[in-house]
């Protein structure tokens, strides 16, 4: 049985790669047979699955490593973790006071993961 499909292997081979397939791509697929697509297919998912494996394990890094410079900053300036945020945003040259897009993007350039960093928002501009 195979659950490959040729309306989405372009999707699945970028959230795989990083971008669409190129001609050589195309060229393999459209002339190769149904078990050889299905490899294609399974090795495009094996490589997604890797990939997202590797980046939670980056994610969680990263906010590892943020909590401890946000404490860090709050130790040398004597200052609370909004405070300690403001410091380490403005080092990276970011307004995140502006608004939340400033404030999520300074949040993306530390590595911190999409779930991580609406958290960490809804605690930062909560009352």
């Amino acid at each position: 049985m195979y659950d490959y499909s040729d309306d989405i292997i372009s999707d699945l081979h970028k959230d795989a790669r990083g971008f669409r397939p190129r001609e050589y791509f195309w060229e393999e697929w459209t002339q190769s047979p149904a078990n050889t697509k299905q490899r294609i297919w399974d090795m495009l998912c094996d490589e997604l699955e890797r990939n997202n494996i590797a980046e939670k394990a980056a994610e969680e890094q990263a906010i590892v490593s943020f909590r401890k410079s946000v404490a860090g900053v709050m130790k040398v300036a004597n200052c609370n973790w909004k405070s300690a945020l403001r410091h380490l945003a403005v080092a990276e040259d970011c307004n995140i006071e502006e608004h939340s897009q400033g404030f999520d993007y300074f949040l993306w350039l530390q590595g911190i993961g999409a779930s991580d960093r609406k958290n960490i928002a809804k605690l930062y501009f909560k009352g």
